[in-house]
């Protein structure tokens, strides 16, 4: 009775692990943001063709950066939302990484607004932001509408 049950208990772990293991990668992002660096592409909203993207640039710019592993970056026009992870070893860091962060950024990017955050439900809300661009499941204007949003709710945080 017992190596049955013990066998029963294996296999199901067995099966469990396996089915886990099988994600096809279709843009669930969001789900295992927690768990992983998913290092998003830089997003753009509305993005004129004729402006020079700074999205890209900011993130390269925050990769150089030793405690932060993870970030989403959106850009909208002149305001750039940056949402990151912090190593967990610099979690008692994290004001002042957030306060150089938003230094550098404004010194290297002098013509932009930037918002910038550790919190993980922006860093969360990025992602699903991208994923819903992506999927076109959301128009221009209610990515914008949607952006706002998430800026709003930084600024509530603090």
């Amino acid at each position: 009775m017992r190596t049955k049950l013990f066998l029963i208990i294996i296999i199901s772990s067995q099966l469990l692990f396996l089915a886990s293991c099988s994600s096809k990668g279709d843009g669930k992002d969001s789900q295992l943001s927690l768990m992983k660096a998913t290092q998003p592409e830089p997003i753009l909203i509305n993005y004129d063709k004729n402006e020079e993207s700074v999205a890209q640039r900011v993130q390269e710019e925050i990769e150089e950066i030793d405690e932060i592993y993870d970030v989403a970056v959106i850009e909208r026009g002149k305001k750039v939302l940056v949402a990151y992870k912090v190593k967990h070893l610099q979690r008692f860091r994290m004001k002042k990484i957030e306060k150089n962060l938003t230094k550098r950024l404004k010194d290297e990017f002098q013509n932009h607004q930037f918002t910038v955050s550790s919190d993980y439900k922006i860093f969360l809300e990025s992602i699903r932001l991208k994923e819903k661009i992506e999927t076109n499941k959301i128009s221009d204007e209610e990515a914008e509408k949607k952006f706002e949003k998430i800026i709003k709710l930084k600024k509530e945080m603090t």
